[in-house]
């Protein structure tokens, strides 16, 4: 921990360890209300945390500590928190050793896991997680409106309990919820302000729908080591957004009016009666050719770094301004063409 804008006078800084994968207690000796400090004079400190070491087979496993509670005039820098990673140093000689490692349960983890459910409630009915001394009057506005949404998704068991199975269950569960919330909040929304069904769907409700996606890619990009995760997810996202957002209220609709109404009744067949879906497809398209283009770009550029993401911070800055300059574009042009402004 480094000590700016001068070095007199002595100053403290606590800190406390949050497990991400790895358990304190065994993997690792957690930290609470730990405290550094800082002597006159002094400009840098070394927080140790003990890993313990065990014969058991693990893979790689993570967990974080927070800075918090200042001393009086002393303000903690935009980095408040880190990730230490636990390097599996095990010898892995023979093929047998491989598979009992990818078959292995991390017994910590059960162990642990009541208490880990346990602390979820507790940050969920916490502001900020219980950091109050770092709390800010955003945090508690932000507390007060997603109480609810919080405490709903401190019922997501933790991912360590049955293999992880269960948490994602319960998970996809809530997201749902979520998302069928966000989807009929914006359809009323662009009912009570005019919006045609055609621009509600491509703005309100798809942006509302979206954010889960972008939220999962965004934290798969800060932590994983590579872009698969962020970038399939995008690709894995539209999939179920096609072939599962179509494919399953076409068939429940075709179900419903093949059994409800005559083969010659017009109430029968499943239309789509908008006549902009053929323009705002192909405008969709066009916009995904001309990413996956700049994906393919990024890949092999060296002033890119040879990477889907991160690299040069211009290049960075650039490619957002693409991504963005051709949502914005394909929003703007749909919206005309569906209210007859301009016609092709």
């Amino acid at each position: 921990i480094e000590r700016n804008d001068g070095c007199d006078g002595r100053i403290t800084v606590r800190y406390k360890t949050k497990d991400i994968t790895a358990i304190a207690g065994k993997d690792y000796e957690g930290v609470q209300d730990g405290e550094v400090v800082f002597e006159h004079g002094e400009v840098t400190k070394a927080v140790n945390i003990p890993i313990i070491d065990d014969d058991v087979m693990e893979e790689n496993e993570t967990f974080e500590v927070c800075l918090y509670g200042p001393s009086d005039g002393v303000e903690i820098g935009k980095t408040r928190r880190t990730i230490v990673t636990i390097l599996n140093d095990d010898d892995y000689q023979t093929l047998i050793t491989r598979v009992a490692n990818l078959t292995s349960v991390n017994l910590d983890k059960l162990v642990i896991g009541k208490e880990s459910w346990q602390q979820q409630f507790q940050e969920a009915l916490s502001v900020n997680g219980g950091n109050i001394e770092d709390a800010e009057t955003i945090d508690f506005v932000l507390h007060f409106l997603t109480f609810g949404w919080k405490v709903m998704f401190a019922c997501v068991p933790p991912a360590h309990m049955a293999g992880g199975w269960l948490c994602f269950s319960v998970a996809l569960g809530c997201i749902a919820i979520v998302t069928a919330v966000i989807g009929d909040m914006a359809t009323v929304l662009g009912l009570l302000i005019g919006l045609k069904d055609s621009v509600t769907a491509i703005t309100l409700v798809a942006l509302g729908t979206s954010l889960p996606d972008t939220f999962a890619s965004k934290v798969a990009a800060m932590n994983e080591d590579t872009a698969d995760a962020a970038i399939g997810n995008i690709t894995g996202s539209n999939s179920v957004n096609v072939f599962l957002g179509l494919g399953i209220p076409w068939l429940i609709a075709t179900i419903y009016k093949a059994l409800y109404y005559n083969a010659d009744d017009t109430r029968s067949k499943f239309i789509i009666t908008d006549k902009s879906m053929p323009f705002t497809i192909a405008l969709y398209s066009i916009a995904a050719i001309i990413t996956l283009l700049l994906l393919t770009w990024r890949r092999y550029s060296v002033s890119a770094g040879k990477a889907e993401l991160g690299g040069d911070p211009k290049i960075k800055m650039i490619s957002s301004g693409i991504c963005v300059t051709l949502w914005l574009i394909y929003l703007i042009c749909a919206s005309l063409y569906a209210y007859e402004i301009i016609e092709f």
